[in-house]
């Protein structure tokens, strides 16, 4: 079977890389950014929108409170960049997150964060993708028509390109994510000029409408949780910023300044087209509303079921550039692109902490290995199993999935940031060098102030969002930590379990004697061959099992084995029900009742062929019989292989393939080999 599908993976996911080329996937900061912090900056396409759709519950008159809004974002943007800038100086392994949590909380603290960042991977992935299909929806019917089936197709999608390796996937991504980036920050500038200079009057297409307000008048503590709830929407803004610091060790040399680089650089670039896109979309007057076709109404009447609401950014674009102009068509063909290529923050972050994870025990140890082309292969198709399933679960329905969306971050925010203040008072009571104390200080501010101003936002998202779905997203971190404990526990016990004792260890090494049982059925060349290999190991005793189903050819076997004189005793088994399986193993167990320190050894002749077909044709009992010897203490299984001639042309056929490239296989050229030493003086 695996050489039926080599071609094809091949083919998807190119040529299996060499270990020693790990380095040449490390990504320079012109690729880590689109890579790692496409995610925070693709979610000014959708943020901006969300604060409107929650204000727009009180009227247009609330709008006017979205400036200060966006204020405390940028705030809070700042405070966690300078936080996280930190965090990778000081844990440049790539455990972000997790590992401070970890390393200066406990390992329960750590647990946590790592299930609130598996949770935020999965979502992050679902909400980009059912964003991406919105936006390109309205342009095509069709992947309005086919939301799931169209969601879960990219999804694939975005799975065989990050399987590649994250060098080729961060390539493809870059030309998007700077051409969205470059749209939104012409379209700032082109609209600022527009507006301050030229003094021309832009109009969203919907600043005619009025919106019918759910609650009017609101004041006291129903505006203040209004007020609080937008808030705690527009810090969708801020989901993917922990990536970068879980990504470290992808990043080229030195990591941790390149690193920081990034981080500051994403910064800047989010919370200057957030601020942007919000003074925008007030001075355009865009209007939203949760229920568009009841609650937007133009001359007082409803716009109907069959309005299509826009996101923010195209209305914005729209008054700024023009309806159908070619920056307008640009920026909207980049945007709905950048919302799927957002996924990819995860697609980096997931498999690395799900490494991380793997090696400390708590998840399945493949999780840990990387796959043919140096990316953590499982942990990759692992993300895209539970993003499809969330996907389908809720139709690809943006608006409800965003509502499980940015609890875990916060989690992990506010226990990262709450490590490091520990970190910091840690090293400040052993630190004497008056420079390195003021640093350490300094960066123990940021973080006391990243932990306190996180936990407050966790407070306010937990309050405004639980009763939205915000319940699901804890509920996934309880389940991940109930799973990932269970595991570890498994780890444990079995490493206790299997640990060589000190005292006495010739009992558990050596048995006292080993009698080896050779299973036959007829006299052929794979059976004589399985006697001759269990004569070379000097057993102290030998001898030959065979389970009698039919008594004529039980007779023609002993005839025969007397005719050839062959000196191993042979053991007849009367199976009256004509099982295989079950007197083998009855007999076995008999054995070991009759001696416990004897080790039997049993030796099973199997064909080896070249098909995946001849497969269902053969080795079915033999099969059954290892799955079952294996559970019975103090017995050693033995396959002895016959190759057949199929399996001789199975190897001439791998040969010819060796000598094949697959297409999208030669990524560089040739790998230069050293040259040999020379012999001359």
């Amino acid at each position: 079977m695996s050489k039926l599908t080599d071609v094809p993976k091949r083919i998807l996911i190119g040529r299996a890389l060499r270990s020693d080329k790990l380095g040449e996937t490390l990504l320079p900061k012109r690729i880590a950014l689109p890579v790692f912090a496409s995610d925070p900056l693709s979610s000014v396409a959708y943020a901006p929108g969300e604060v409107l759709l929650v204000l727009s519950v009180a009227g247009v008159s609330a709008y006017h409170f979205s400036p200060w809004i966006a204020v405390a974002v940028v705030v809070l943007m700042f405070t966690v960049a300078a936080s996280y800038r930190q965090n990778v100086h000081a844990y440049p392994s790539g455990g972000g997150d997790y590992e401070v949590a970890t390393t200066n909380l406990g390992p329960k603290a750590g647990l946590t964060v790592a299930s609130a960042l598996l949770v935020d991977y999965v979502l992050t992935v679902a909400v980009s993708i059912a964003s991406g299909i919105e936006n390109l929806g309205s342009a095509i019917p069709f992947v309005v028509e086919h939301k799931v089936l169209c969601a879960v197709a990219v999804i694939v999608l975005l799975t065989l390109m990050n399987l590649r390796g994250v060098k080729e996937s961060g390539k493809l991504f870059a030309i998007p994510t700077y051409v969205f980036v470059a749209g939104v920050f012409i379209m700032i500038a082109w609209g600022a000029y527009r507006g301050l200079v030229m003094g021309d009057t832009m109009k969203a297409p919907t600043a005619d409408y009025t919106i019918r307000a759910e609650h009017q008048g609101l004041a006291g503590f129903a505006l203040v949780f209004l007020l609080l709830r937008a808030f705690s929407s527009g810090c969708a803004a801020l989901t993917g910023v922990e990536a970068i610091s879980n990504g470290v060790p992808a990043f080229r040399k030195p990591k941790s300044k390149n690193a920081a680089s990034t981080l500051a650089l994403m910064g800047a670039l989010a919370v200057t087209m957030f601020c942007g896109i919000i003074a925008l979309a007030m001075s355009t007057h865009v209007r939203m509303a949760e229920k568009p076709g009841e609650d937007l109404l133009h001359n007082g009447t409803p716009l109907g079921s069959g309005y299509v609401q826009n996101p923010v950014i195209s209305q914005v674009a729209e008054a700024v550039f023009g309806n159908g102009s070619f920056l307008f068509i640009v920026l909207a063909a980049a945007t709905a692109l950048v919302l799927f290529l957002a996924a990819n923050t995860a697609y980096n972050g997931f498999p690395l902490l799900g490494s991380i994870l793997a090696q400390d025990r708590y998840l399945p140890r493949q999780l840990h290995t990387r796959g043919d082309r140096l990316a953590f292969s499982n942990g990759i198709v692992l993300l895209a199993g539970a993003a499809v399933l969330l996907v389908v679960i809720y139709g690809a329905d943006s608006t409800r999935l965003i509502q499980l969306y940015i609890v875990g971050v916060f989690v992990s925010f506010t226990l990262s940031q709450t490590g490091m203040v520990r970190h910091w008072n840690r090293h400040l009571a052993t630190e004497r060098d008056p420079a390195k104390r003021r640093r350490m200080i300094r960066s123990r501010a940021i973080n006391a102030f990243g932990a306190f101003f996180t936990g407050l936002v966790l407070v306010v998202v937990l309050a405004t969002k639980f009763t939205h779905g915000a319940w699901v997203a804890l509920l996934g971190m309880v389940i991940f930590y109930g799973t990932m404990t269970a595991i570890r526990k498994h780890y444990d016990k079995v490493a206790e379990e299997i640990s060589a004792a000190e005292e006495r260890p010739d009992e558990y090494v050596r048995p006292s004697r080993v009698h080896s049982v050779v299973l036959v059925s007829k006299i052929h060349k794979p059976t004589l061959r399985a006697l001759a290999y269990a004569k070379l190991l000097h057993s102290s005793q030998l001898e030959a099992l065979s389970v009698s189903v039919d008594a004529a050819e039980t007779k023609a076997l002993k005839d025969e084995w007397e005719r050839r004189g062959i000196d191993v005793p042979l053991k007849i088994i009367d199976s009256p029900y004509r099982e295989v399986t079950r007197p083998v193993i009855e007999y076995v167990k008999g054995l070991r009742r009759d001696s416990p320190r004897d080790a039997v050894s049993v030796y099973i002749p199997e064909y080896v062929v070249g098909h995946w077909y001849e497969h269902l044709l053969h080795n079915q009992s033999a099969l059954r019989l290892k799955g079952r010897l294996l559970f019975t203490p103090g017995v050693m299984v033995t396959s002895v292989p016959y190759q057949l001639e199929s399996s001789e042309a199975a190897k001439k056929r791998a040969r010819r393939r060796a000598d094949w490239n697959a297409p999208g296989s030669v990524r560089r050229g040739p790998v230069s080999r050293p040259k040999e030493p020379s012999n001359k003086s």
